[in-house]
């Protein structure tokens, strides 16, 4: 009988990537999870899609450990999510690993109700609060495109700082959670070894690229008109409202997480865009 495997749902994403890179560099079996089902070395490719459910029941086969990534700019992923977490116990998971976020609490909107049912779910558990990701300023998102293409990032922040941390921190607390002989059964709020405002990202950003970048800060209203342009408007006003959030100090801390679970500090911005400048990031 071959191993259980552990499923990485969005295996193709900024973390679910570096998760399943890390699963299999460390011997796991892995299944790597998409709408693509895109070839990854060392694990088994597997069609799923969050609004598809004849994905899910094959994606399940000889699982005992998932990672959950929440279906993008869905506002109210928790119907879909906790159907698809109901099946996944009965198929025989007994680990979950959820990816949330540090500005959304435990019963909060969206992937809060998620996190709220997860205890009830599964007897092994974790939920990832990572905070804003450092890669939105190299990788594939709307702040990396405005770098590239005028060397703007435009917030509705303000002076607020963030505790930005690197998706690979994400990634190597996520294998732990996973993989550990005991689960965390809690949740983890994940930061880089600082707190920075927008202003000191464009800073960085200059002096490492050697390229202007400049932090321009937009009232919330305007914020939200600007994502409602690409985005659902519910989801837009809820980004809109996070800026605002950090305007309002609510991610100005760092914690010890990433240390305490993999035995290592966390990335510095400054190095990771060091970094991802050396590999060809799209915003660098």
């Amino acid at each position: 009988m071959s191993a259980a495997a552990t499923l990485v749902i969005g295996a193709t994403g900024t973390t679910g990537s570096r998760t399943v890179a890390r699963l299999t560099a460390e011997g796991h079996r892995v299944r790597a999870a998409s709408r693509r089902a895109a070839p990854s070395a060392g694990a088994e490719p597997v069609a799923f899609d969050w609004y598809a459910p004849t994905t899910h029941g094959p994606a399940l086969d000889g699982v005992e450990r998932v990672y959950l990534v929440p279906p993008v700019g869905d506002p109210d992923p928790a119907p879909l999510m906790l159907a698809f977490l109901r099946r996944a116990r009965a198929a025989g998971v007994r680990r979950a690993v959820l990816l949330s976020a540090s500005a959304i609490p435990e019963g909060g909107p969206a992937v809060g109700q998620v996190h709220a049912a997860l205890p009830g779910l599964f007897g092994e558990w974790a939920v990832l609060r990572p905070s804003w990701f450092m890669q939105n300023f190299t990788g594939a998102h709307v702040h990396a495109d405005s770098i590239r293409d005028e060397g703007v990032i435009r917030t509705a922040t303000g002076d607020g700082r963030v505790g930005f941390v690197d998706a690979e921190d994400i990634a190597a607390v996520a294998v732990r959670a996973l993989t550990d002989r005991s689960a965390p059964n809690t949740d983890l709020v994940l930061t880089g070894p600082e707190a920075l405002g927008y202003d000191d990202i464009a800073a960085i950003l200059t002096e490492v690229t050697g390229r202007p970048v400049t932090h321009r800060n937009l009232s919330y209203e305007h914020m939200r008109a600007r994502l409602a342009a690409s985005l659902p408007a519910e989801f837009a006003a809820l980004l809109a409202g996070l800026d605002r959030a950090v305007a309002d100090g609510a991610e100005d801390r760092v914690t010890d997480t990433v240390r305490r679970l993999t035995g290592r500090p966390p990335g510095a911005f400054r190095a990771v865009v060091e970094r991802e400048a050396r590999s060809g990031g799209r915003g660098v």
